[in-house]
């Protein structure tokens, strides 16, 4: 298995560096070649969506189409693969709670929080998942 980081993950889905595409594509090919699997893990998954939604303005539909790409793609393994779907399906009916604060919460649920304490309002109001403190 074979890591990726935010900037190479960034660099294919954009192709917006045509060198740094270059050697993201072809990485990637090769390790897929080479029978490879593709570790994403959760900090660079967050970090990917951070960086697509702030610095390339993507809409949080396309977003949403993105993870779904990437959590069907074979050659990519991630962590907590499932926690990261619950997330995703929260983040979609979520009109003001980012994916972040999604994955926390499910994050946290999966390792046995009965709730998850929180001050953001939104996220106390559309997810059961947090307990808001006043």
């Amino acid at each position: 298995m074979i890591g990726l980081d935010t900037n190479i993950i960034v660099r294919y889905l954009t192709q917006d560096d045509l060198n740094q595409a270059e050697q993201a594509n072809k990485v990637i090919a090769q390790s897929i070649h080479h029978g490879e699997i593709l570790w994403i893990n959760q900090i660079t998954l967050c970090e990917t969506i951070w960086v697509l939604e702030r610095a390339y303005k993507i809409a949080k539909n396309e977003i949403i189409a993105i993870l779904h790409m990437l959590l069907q793609t074979q050659e990519l393994k991630f962590e907590e693969h499932d926690v990261i779907w619950r997330a995703v399906q929260d983040y979609k009916t979520c009109q003001t709670v980012g994916f972040v604060d999604c994955l926390i919460g499910r994050r946290n649920e999966s390792n046995e929080c009965k709730f998850t304490y929180t001050f953001d309002k939104n996220a106390s109001k559309e997810l059961t998942i947090f307990h808001l403190l006043k």
